[in-house]
Order: structure tokens, then C-alpha cells, then sequence
């Protein structure tokens, strides 16, 4: 696993869209993928299933209003929802918008392009709408 300290535990440059003591929601920069969150749990926690019921419930409400706010704010063809945690064991969700000419399209984010980034909208004013649509949302 880790042989350095948590990046998620202790992060040193993150755009906060909206936080309390539980998680928080980042701001992934990516052009590709305007819209792009994370959904960070505020513990240093492995696995969903080592949340107590109450507390996945909670942030799993978290997920869905920030998968809310980016289908309403950024208008993708798809959400893609996926908690991974293979390079970073602490609990954390991608909430990612997708189109069908985004450049790896229908393959994951992850995976080789397949064709250039078309342009979207900008990113400041796409950021700007989001914190204030997950704040109302929450």
C-alpha cells in the first residue's frame, strides 16, 4: 500500500467546494472532465464497510447531492460513480461527468484516449455554480 503519509489525510493543495466535519467535496481539475469531484470521508477509513450503517448512509448522501449538482450544473450524458482506493487506501468517491465525445469515451477515465478533448465550459464559473448548488443540497 502506502509507503508515504496519506495524500487524502493530509492534503497540501485542494479546491473545497464544500466540507464539514465528516467529508469534504474537491474539485478535480481536469479539462476533459469539467465537473469532476471527489467525495473525501474526513477519517482515515479502508473500506466503505468499515463505517458504521449510519455513517455510510451519510456520506453516500453526500455522493448522490454531488452527483445532483454536477448532472444539473455541467449537463454530461452520463455519471460515473467509483470508489477505487487501490493507489490511496482511504475512503474517497470520484463523482465524474461523461459525454460521448469526451476523449476516452465509453472506456474509463483511466484508459488510453481515443480521441481529442473538445472544449467545454470554464471551469471557474462551472466550480462557482457547483459549491453553491451542493451547499443548498446540503
Amino acid at each position: 500500500m502506502l509507503d508515504t503519509p496519506c495524500p487524502l489525510c493530509s492534503p497540501s493543495a485542494e479546491t473545497r467546494l464544500w466540507s464539514d466535519a465528516f467529508c469534504r467535496v474537491i474539485w478535480v481539475e481536469d479539462a476533459a472532465y469539467p465537473g469532476f469531484c471527489r467525495v473525501v470521508l474526513n477519517a482515515h477509513v479502508k473500506e466503505m464497510t468499515d463505517l458504521p450503517p449510519a455513517e455510510r448512509q451519510r456520506l453516500m448522501n453526500v455522493v448522490f447531492a454531488v452527483e445532483a449538482a454536477v448532472r444539473e450544473v455541467a449537463r454530461p450524458d452520463k455519471i460515473n460513480l467509483a470508489s477505487l482506493g487501490n493507489l490511496v487506501p482511504h475512503v474517497h468517491w470520484h463523482v465524474i461527468p461523461r459525454w460521448t465525445d469526451d476523449p476516452k469515451f465509453p472506456d474509463s477515465i483511466w484508459s488510453a484516449a481515443r480521441r481529442e478533448n473538445p472544449a467545454r465550459v470554464a471551469p471557474f464559473a462551472l466550480g462557482s455554480a457547483l459549491a453553491l448548488r451542493i451547499a443548498a443540497a446540503l
